[in-house]
């Protein structure tokens, strides 16, 4: 063991792919919330609030512990983290043999490099971190310098490091547990094993530090719990947990002796250290509890598990036992279909292999609302423990179909599952399961004799009333679904072959039915449907059938990977697109119905022009995308792709750029786009460090420092923009309508005068009441006081001000007077410039050149114009006896009529292009 300074090693090289294709840009997933790296919190004395960080992948998230509200989520690391760890400062994250410090989680501050495998456990350590990586080799790094502080290398045959901890009060000492059941406390600074305790064979999992000095709560791979003390090399209490494997200790500190434990089945027990005994227990998660962290002095319990959940329980039940108190979740297995629902393209249905169907917001993950598991019998399921095994329990849904017209009075969404023969209805109005399950009377128990068949095909009318099924049989049926009576058929069957896809028109018209034989059957919604008005034939079975109702357009897929588009109306193929490879897996239209959007198990996504025929973009994933939906807005793709937790969004940069688009070959290698992330635009960590140019000057400041970057908007951007004062519209705009304010405003009773007269002072005319105690008596030169009258002029501030402006020709000064200036003392300041009101003819035309000079450097553009207003209407009978007044007036008349000229092009402009899109959209 010894002291060294490790050298920096480069990281391994990341995938190389783009950021976009053609038309879509990566833009966030939604739906991840946890997995297997435990979470860390830390308390904020700033917000009063506990803050949590969860592990997702290659990015961690930080919530606030209150509501579960995201605060934000980090940069993307090169590989997927393997620990976490945190303190006052720093939250760090171990991923590709490299330790990263970040800051407020979304800067970072520090790169650690040295290890020669991957670290899975870190440790905060005051001003230094400790970390272990899978080669058994422990290291103690300085957190400012970023250097080694000290290397410790074990045998993984004597002492394999499991866990690590720090007691309080145990200065530079740690606790290291093994997987041969071992407890070694090492000391830091010295860099000697200070003691070893062998309490139990079976490999240390946990170490958790105790409220009592020199007492450690260890759990065990075997379930063993054993509450030690360090001191005197004790076992206070030892139990038992028969779940098997103890994966998280916590004590309570809010009062009752309580430890907490988790196992690897989802379980918690509640061990009671007083009386020495099991005080409860509650499965918390569907998998192993990765995380069991108690907030301090508070009766509450925070867990994390790979099933992609975070709660929080709080201990308040008579009997002392825990209740969910909040919760925060996800698909717990990946989406099978995704649709948007509604027209404003803010939430997205998603049902996954977990039998749940979930509502996804992309405004705030606190929208967010699962809908329930599907199930035969509600009301049972309800009884059980959710988490035990429940033979009530539904197959997952493969497909779903939802419309908004009756959402609020019944059922507004269908789905079909895997493998049976009933259809579920759903609310999303009341976000649950409907009371409804369709079946047809052929293929009730009493009167099923096929037990193979099963639902393929669904759709749901516009109306909001019917829902067409199709079966594997090849019936096609109508029924009700607001009360799940059976309505018809259509054909007996319909198709000979199993259906593939159903359609229906607007107006409930037509009801469009393919099969795998190759089929297309058109059929009237109602009247005699025994029989179909028209047949299309097709080279191959059919995949799968989407449409656009608007235009009256399908998209059919066929088993050859082929894409047809057929007019409803006039039931001929209006285009054929071919150049996937693999099985057709999902299409949809973009809200125009310009662009038709295809899948497949080629890993590609195909953007196909249907004006032109031709494939505009095309790009190819990490994995194949399953399911996919564009937003009714248009501004958004989002897809779900194979054995993957998350709905993924991708922005249409076309509302956002002008894009030109070109055809591409179908035939043509598409480019590799990388999936988004957890948050938009994240930044690749090369990328962050180079941004924020860590280097080995900014290492030596002061960690708690933060660097405060202001930003002062400029008086103008350019000289030749028009600038507005930014005032407020009363300052100016009320000038002409003064007198009438004052009538409107004149006090019904007349002013009382005061007994006593207070003795006044000069002021200083302004916003501000100021008096003017700068001013001196003046005296002579024999010392008289008596005031010696030199000048008779009665010219107010202003006016002075704009008389000095005669010879300097600098008018700055004077606008930045009369700009302070309220709008009564401006209406006076102006008619006090006429020589009969104690002005000048200077002042009069030195005014008229400020006006000019507001006009000419494009500043305070409305006040210029509003104080011309006041002043042609308090001298304009008296201007025209001056020649030197209309000269004047006649230069700032061009320059006015030059500004508004610009500003009237730009506005006749701009009202010409809002009424052309506005034409093009109708």
């Amino acid at each position: 063991m010894t002291h060294r300074k490790e050298e920096h090693s480069e990281s391994e090289p990341r995938a190389v792919f783009k950021e976009s294709s053609q038309i879509f840009r990566r833009n966030r997933a939604l739906g991840y919330v946890s997995n297997q790296v435990p979470a860390v919190t830390r308390y904020v004395q700033r917000r009063r609030d506990t803050l949590i960080i969860t592990c997702i992948g290659r990015s961690f998230q930080v919530y606030t512990a209150g509501h579960f509200r995201l605060l934000h989520v980090s940069g993307l690391h090169p590989d997927e983290i393997t620990a976490l760890a945190t303190d006052r400062l720093h939250t760090y994250t171990a991923s590709n043999k490299c330790i990263f410090a970040w800051r407020a989680g979304k800067h970072i501050r520090h790169v650690y490099r040295g290890h020669e495998r991957n670290v899975h456990l870190l440790l905060p350590f005051g001003t230094h971190l400790i970390a272990v990586d899978s080669a058994n080799v422990l290291k103690v790094w300085d957190i400012r310098s970023e250097e080694v502080y000290l290397d410790v290398p074990f045998k993984p045959e004597e002492f394999q490091i499991t866990a690590v901890a720090h007691p309080p009060t145990y200065i530079n000492k740690v606790v290291l547990g093994s997987q041969q059941g071992q407890l070694k406390i090492l000391n830091i600074k010295k860099n000697t094993i200070v003691c070893t305790f062998n309490h139990h064979g079976s490999r240390v999992t946990c170490i958790e530090p105790a409220p009592a000095l020199d007492v450690v709560a260890v759990g065990h791979a075997d379930g063993a719990i054993i509450v030690l003390n360090l001191k005197f090399d004790e076992v206070l209490i030892a139990f038992k947990q028969d779940w098997g494997l103890v994966t998280a200790l916590a004590f309570r500190t809010d009062g009752p002796p309580i430890l907490v434990s988790a196992c690897s089945n989802g379980y918690m027990a509640l061990w009671n250290l007083e009386e020495k005994k099991l005080a409860g227990q509650w499965q918390a998660h569907e998998e192993q509890v990765t995380t069991a962290i108690c907030f301090p002095s508070e009766p509450i319990v925070f867990t994390t598990s790979p099933d992609n959940s975070m709660k929080t329980f709080v201990f308040d039940m008579a009997d002392g036992g825990a209740r969910q108190l909040r919760i925060r979740e996800g698909h717990t297995k990946p989406p099978l279909c995704i649709r948007y629902h509604g027209g404003s393209g803010v939430s997205i249905l998603s049902s996954g292999e977990d039998s749940t169907l979930r509502v996804f917001s992309t405004i705030s993950e606190s929208l967010n609302k699962s809908m329930g598991r599907a199930t035969y019998n509600p009301k049972a399921t309800k009884r059980k423990n959710r988490f035990q095994f429940d033979k009530f329990s539904m197959p997952p849904i493969l497909e779903f179909t939802s419309e908004t017209t009756r959402e609020k009075e019944w059922d507004n969404i269908a789905a079909i599952h895997a493998g049976i023969i009933q259809t579920t209805t759903w609310t999303f109005d009341k976000s649950r399961m409907g009371e409804h399950r369709l079946v047809p009377k052929q293929f009730q128990n009493k009167n099923r004799t096929n037990y193979e068949c099963e639902t393929t095909s669904i759709v749901l009318t516009h109306c909001g009333n019917f829902v067409i099924i199709g079966y594997s049989s090849g019936d096609v049926e109508r029924f009700n679904i607001q009360s799940g009576l059976y309505r018809g058929r259509y054909g007996s069957p319909g198709h000979e072959k199993a259906v593939r896809g159903l359609a229906s028109d607007n107006l409930n018209q037509t009801v469009v039915s393919g099969c795998s034989q190759g089929l297309v059957k058109f059929w009237p919604f109602k009247g005699k449907t025994d029989k179909p008005v028209a047949i299309l034939r097709l080279a191959d079975g059919v995949s799968l059938i989407r449409q656009h109702r608007e235009s009256s357009m399908m998209a059919i897929g066929l088993e050859s990977f082929k894409v047809y588009i057929v007019d409803m109306h006039t039931r001929v193929v209006v285009r054929k697109f071919i150049g996937h490879t693999a099985k057709l897996n999902d299409m949809t239209f973009s809200p125009d119905s310009r662009w038709l959007i295809s899948a497949s198990m080629d890993s590609t996504i195909k953007v196909w022009d249907i004006p032109s025929s031709y494939m505009i973009d095309h790009f190819r994933v990490e994995r194949p995308c399953i399911s996919l939906t564009m937003s009714p807005n248009g501004d958004f793709l989002a897809t779900a792709h194979v054995n993957l937790l998350g709905i993924y969004l991708w922005a249409n940069k076309t509302l956002f750029n002008q894009i030109s688009l070109r055809s591409i070959d179908p035939r043509e290698a598409a480019p590799y786009v990388g999936l988004p992330t957890t948050v938009c635009n994240a930044m690749e960590l090369e990328d962050a460090i180079e941004e924020l140019d860590i280097n080995d000057d900014d290492k030596h400041h002061n960690e708690g420092e933060l660097i405060n970057a202001t930003y002062e908007t400029p008086k103008q951007l350019a000289p030749e923009l028009i600038t507005l004062s930014g005032q407020a519209a009363s300052r100016w705009q009320n000038l002409l309508d003064l007198e009438l304010i004052k009538k409107r405003n004149k006090p019904k009773a007349p002013p009382k005068t005061p007994k006593q007269a207070p003795f006044f002072l000069p002021t200083v005319s302004g916003l501000e009441m100021r008096f003017d105690v700068g001013a001196n008596v003046p005296t002579s030169t024999d010392g008289s006081r008596v005031l010696q009258t030199k000048n008779l002029s009665n010219l107010t501030t202003f006016g002075q001000l704009l008389e000095e402006t005669s010879t300097s020709n600098e008018f700055s000064a004077v606008v930045k007077h009369i700009t302070e200036l309220g709008p009564s003392m401006v209406d006076f300041e102006i008619k006090s410039l006429h020589p009969e009101a104690g002005g000048t003819m200077l002042a009069m035309l030195q005014f008229l050149k400020m006006i000019e000079f507001m006009f000419t450097t494009n500043l305070n553009f409305e006040l210029a114009q509003s104080y011309l207003s006041v002043y042609l209407r308090s001298h304009g009978l008296s201007l025209t006896h001056s020649t030197e007044l209309v000269q004047a007036l006649r230069s700032i008349s061009l320059a006015q009529e030059e500004a508004w000229e610009r500003v009237e092009s730009k506005l006749v402009y701009g009202i010409g292009v809002v009424a052309a899109l506005r034409n093009f959209s109708r």
